[in-house]
């Protein structure tokens, strides 16, 4: 699936861009179920669904009416539909992960993030790793875009080697999930947007430094996010966003032993709120 100096740059680097992770048939499946799941928010007025810890699966951002739906994250959408789930277990991205963490692959969870026109919601600059640790760190984080992706409408923000470095997710003894705002200008600095059309996956590893800013166009950024680790990367915390499939071995075999790495590595608490958007600080519907 993936070139040899596509494998060499995404450990150099910490990320590559590919083409082909979703075809057009698939792209639009997933699109038409989306805008399904748009349309039912607009019957409600704080977040809804339950996942299998009990948080709200759709998460909807302050200000979120019928009028102008504003629903910015879906949890574990493989779990509730056939299309998510065709394309993140059964395609060809999982083939491509295999190709730079080795054959044997879990699926972990996966989300939609959705900037449409006119919200306020962004990403701070944050590690994934923190989110879920691990006994080894062979994680890759895939970012399947559904629409063309800009510097206008918020595509995601990502740091160039940052992958080789350890950042706190702590202030003042609390888990707030990104990194300290004070390293904010230096990471936008030595960014790159990640920009792409339809179809193109962003591979990036579990440490890798990103974020993004709103949206600040008239077109929809929707972006599809999957999480995988090797088999033997065995979890040393609930998941963040648990899913029905969690843990389940996709491609090649279970592991028979966890592979341990030397590190040492902040634990996160299971905070309460229903998507990391919250715990960054951002405001929810129907909450004060």
């Amino acid at each position: 699936m993936l070139s040899k100096s596509q494998v060499d740059q995404f450990w150099e680097d910490g990320f590559i861009i590919a083409k082909g992770g979703a075809t057009a048939e698939q792209l639009n499946d997933l699109s038409s179920q989306l805008d399904e799941w748009i349309e039912q928010s607009k019957d409600h007025d704080k977040n809804y669904g339950k996942t299998p810890d009990g948080k709200s699966r759709f998460d909807l951002e302050a200000g979120h009416s019928a009028e102008k739906p504003r629903l910015r994250r879906v949890a574990n959408p493989a779990d509730i539909s056939d299309s998510y789930y065709e394309v993140l277990i059964k395609g060809v991205i999982p083939d491509m992960v295999a190709d730079l963490i080795g054959p044997n692959l879990k699926f972990h969870h996966c989300k939609l993030n959705i900037k449409l026109p006119g919200m306020q919601t962004k990403v701070d600059f944050h590690q994934d790793h923190p989110y879920d640790p691990h006994t080894n760190d062979d994680m890759v984080t895939a970012l399947l875009m559904l629409d063309e992706m800009t510097e206008e409408n918020g595509c995601p923000l990502l740091v160039p080697g940052s992958h080789k470095k350890r950042y706190s997710h702590f202030q003042n003894g609390k888990f707030t999930g990104k990194i300290d705002p004070n390293l904010n200008a230096e990471f936008e600095e030595s960014s790159v947007p990640i920009i792409g059309k339809p179809g193109d996956v962003c591979l990036m590893h579990t440490w890798m430094v990103h974020g993004g800013p709103p949206n600040h166009s008239n077109n929809p950024r929707r972006l599809l996010i999957c999480d995988y680790p090797a088999a033997d990367a065995m979890p040393l915390s609930p998941p963040m966003v648990p899913s029905i499939y969690s843990h389940k071995v996709i491609r090649g075999q279970p592991a028979r032993f966890a592979r341990m790495i030397n590190a040492q590595l902040e634990i996160r608490p299971q905070y309460t709120e229903d998507s990391f958007f919250e715990l960054q600080g951002q405001a929810t519907a129907g909450k004060i």
